[in-house]
């Protein structure tokens, strides 16, 4: 589990065959083999840890609904290590599994931060509300404006500074995660109606 807070920017050291070598500074510290830990908002595992740096191995699953496989050396990334049980939140809960891909469609100065939009399949917009939270490439964000193509947020300079979103620009895709709690409703909503409807079925027809 993890809070949107990026702790660092690592950098990609090499990508072969699946393995993922990531150099990183604090994100090292008292991180262990078999430990999670979220690199652009992706939840993997550490498989090896070096001087210097960590290895993470991306299965296709991963690469096929995130934007890992795009990474070359030199690449940075968001590195978040997993919450201490008891530790604060300070952004939302994140689970580090990407519900798909986000791609940036505008960038607008707004006074001392930056206005980005996004435009999001159907599948991601169902779950984006506006003032409700959104996880994109790791970090922690809150949904400024809402359309039934897209959203956007509002970059404050410090999140410009520490993150990769200091780097990005229009066209760039960057995984997203939706708040967990929405998905959850759904699907209890869904089958509290799926239920209503089949006693209604069974009322019409007099078998219930």
């Amino acid at each position: 589990m993890f809070s949107g807070i990026v702790e660092e920017m690592g950098a990609v050291a090499r990508f072969n065959d699946a393995r993922l070598e990531i150099k990183a500074r604090k994100a090292l510290e008292d991180l262990q083999v078999s430990e999670s830990i979220a690199v652009a908002g992706v939840c993997l595992t550490v498989v090896a840890r070096y001087e210097g740096g960590f290895a993470v191995d991306v299965v296709p699953e991963t690469l096929s609904r995130t934007n890992l496989g795009r990474l070359k050396p030199g690449a940075h990334v968001n590195l978040e290590r997993s919450l201490p049980l008891g530790g604060r939140i300070g952004g939302h809960l994140v689970q580090g599994h990407v519900d798909g891909l986000a791609t940036i469609a505008s960038i607008d100065a707004d006074g001392n931060s930056l206005r980005i939009g996004f435009k999001a399949p159907a599948p991601i917009m169902k779950y984006v509300v506006e003032k409700g939270f959104v996880a994109l490439d790791g970090v922690s964000l809150t949904v400024a404006g809402r359309t039934k193509a897209g959203f956007s947020i509002a970059l404050i300079p410090h999140t410009r500074e520490i993150t990769t979103f200091g780097e990005r620009k229009a066209g760039d895709t960057v995984n997203v995660e939706v708040d967990m709690t929405a998905k959850y409703v759904e699907q209890l909503v869904e089958a509290h109606l799926g239920r209503s409807i089949r006693r209604a079925s069974r009322r019409k027809s007099g078998r219930g």
